[in-house]
């Protein structure tokens, strides 16, 4: 180097330093990212203050250009009478669309580097940005971030987050729309285990639900299988040291897969596997989209979350952002609390769901289980939405259970199938003659101070979620339950359309919603009785939403016949 270059390298250092004291010192410039958590999550405990010079991955969610359009775009290829349906958008179509403008991406690196930061990567879409910092960088770049220790959850996490609420420059406020990695605790999983039900035995029970339950109940028959092709594929996203495995599945498929086409391993592993114990939530969501979305190439995105400053579902988001070529149906058993989650965070994860809305991406989320779910707001009860379950730009699954447990007959709603309406995101075009049909018509109607009327609302479709069989660490396991089994299903049986489609030269279906919604539910049984717990108060007695004909805020427009719904979505 020469002494002009070293002399020109030295002032730009002085110059980026200066630009960082000058930020650090104009305390009063600096605007808070709104609502950010301040209250510790249940079953978490401080272990107190991080070394300073422990290490911290954070993620920078950069600031994107041209939503309007995107969100056109996205009506535009999943309405089936635009003359763009089915055209979905490229990656880079994508990327050229919104990316940060020049002027964010230089003023942000800049930042960065005067801070120190190092290790800096970006993905394709450039919106977002992951750095490492010690936490005394961290500290003096976030003013008023604290980074602690914490442990909790029933697998005894560990964490490193912020308590306090973080402040941004004013300089950086319109550049940057949150910074991942401070606040968000992980949720935990609700995949449960039922007593069994207690019933008089007889002829022609079932003891459980299984595949072969599922395909019973479904319609579909051992011709319905993939064809074992490379070009349709599905995946399923595990988090949080909840890991499958292969011998798990080869297991579960010798006991229960024996009278349809399989594929006897998961094609794809994106992300770290690690060689503990397995989940039963993990074993669940292979399991059974393997066996519904039969002999169809499967891939599992594995986002482990063993670095303690990591955020596993950020770390999801910035795959999808990162990859030309993805799986058409995403299923994902993963939610929060609406209400925990600041509105930059919520918003800019709901622009990530209209990015593979717009690519073709089908992405399910389960519903949750906890209801109408309930909260105290101000001394007043109120239900309390879950999200990605709340965002428009999903398809949302709850849960069903069968009217008599020991027999593949009608479905009911199983109480614990999360459905509401959002207080974030208003309520979708799409839906809204099926949702003035249901708060016009439902004779069991909660309050309306316990819900947004205009809100967002979910589920869109179910599926059983009471009663399964799962194979974990070679012992299966019965009766487990949750949303988290209903959705693999139903995402398994859209892969088996998908395979269709396919072969008849149409587009995927991507973003389900639109279509689902125009076609009044057609395909599906309607579920029509059957309510959903929420607050035990005098006023509500732990009764939510219940279900009725049509759409409900509970099972959605209702759950898969196979048959009749491949008949309603293979054409156009």
């Amino acid at each position: 180097m020469t002494a002009d270059q070293q002399k020109g390298e030295m002032g730009l250092r002085a110059c980026l330093l200066g630009l960082l004291a000058l930020i650090v010192a104009c305390k009063c410039s600096y605007n808070p990212e709104p609502d950010q958590r301040r209250t510790l999550p249940p079953g978490w405990v401080s272990l107190g203050r991080v070394d300073p010079e422990e290490e911290l991955s954070l993620t920078f969610a950069l600031r994107q250009q041209n939503l309007e359009r995107l969100s056109e775009l996205v009506q535009a290829v999943s309405d089936p009478g635009s003359p763009r349906y089915g055209k979905y958008l490229t990656l880079e179509d994508v990327a050229e669309l919104i990316q940060p403008s020049p002027l964010t991406l230089h003023t942000v690196q800049k930042w960065l580097l005067a801070a120190g930061a190092w290790n800096c990567h970006s993905v394709t879409t450039m919106d977002f940005l992951t750095c490492s910092l010690s936490v005394r960088q961290a500290e003096l770049l976030l003013l008023g971030a604290e980074f602690h220790h914490f442990v909790g959850g029933p697998t005894k996490t560990h964490v490193v987050r912020s308590p306090h609420p973080y402040q941004l420059p004013q300089a950086l406020a319109p550049h940057v729309d949150f910074v991942g990695g401070l606040h968000r605790f992980p949720p935990t999983s609700s995949v449960r285990q039922r007593p069994e039900p207690q019933v008089a035995r007889t002829i022609g029970l079932h003891l459980g639900v299984t595949p072969s339950v599922i395909r019973q109940r479904y319609n579909l028959t051992a011709r319905d299988v993939g064809s074992g092709t490379t070009n349709n594929s599905q995946a399923c996203a595990q988090f949080l040291e909840q890991y499958f495995h292969d011998s798990d599945l080869i297991k579960f498929m010798r006991l229960f897969g024996e009278s349809f086409v399989h594929q006897k391993s998961v094609a794809h592993v994106v992300g770290q596997q690690g060689k503990g114990l397995a989940g039963i939530e993990a074993s669940l969501d292979v399991q059974y989209l393997m066996s519904a979305g039969a002999n169809i190439s499967t891939w599992v995105y594995s986002s482990p979350g063993r670095h303690e400053a990591q955020e596993p579902f950020l770390q999801w988001l910035l795959l999808l952002s990162n990859e030309s070529s993805l799986p058409h149906v995403h299923t994902v058993s993963y939610g929060d609390d609406e209400d925990s989650l600041s509105s930059a965070y919520i918003q800019r994860v709901n622009t990530e769901f209209m990015k593979a809305a717009a690519r073709g991406l089908t992405l399910l989320f389960a519903s949750g289980d906890s209801g109408a779910g309930c909260w105290s707001v101000s001394g007043k009860h109120r239900f309390r939405p879950s999200f990605p379950a709340s965002s428009p730009y999903v398809t949302t699954v709850g849960g069903t259970c069968f009217q008599n447990p020991f027999f593949i007959t009608n479905e009911i709603v199983d109480y614990i199938s999360g459905g509401g309406f959002s207080n974030v995101f208003p309520r979708p075009s799409y839906q809204e003659e099926a949702v003035v049909q249901f708060l016009k018509s439902s004779p069991h109607l909660p309050p309306s101070t316990y819900f947004n009327t205009s809100g967002r609302a979910y589920p869109d479709v179910a599926a059983l979620s009471d009663g399964y069989w799962v194979v974990s660490n070679s012992m299966p396991i019965p009766w487990v339950s949750g949303t988290s089994a209903s959705t693999p299903v139903f995402g398994g049986i859209l892969s088996l359309i998908n395979e269709h489609r396919i072969l008849s030269g149409r587009p995927t279906l991507g973003f389900l919603n639109p279509r689902l919604y125009q076609q009044h539910g057609a395909g599906l049984f309607d579920v029509t009785h059957g309510c959903h717990e929420s607050c035990l108060n005098e006023e509500v007695e732990g009764q939510g939403f219940c279900s009725g004909p049509g759409w409900d805020p509970v099972t959605g427009w209702g759950t898969p016949n196979f048959p009749a719904l491949l008949k309603t979505l293979l054409n156009p």
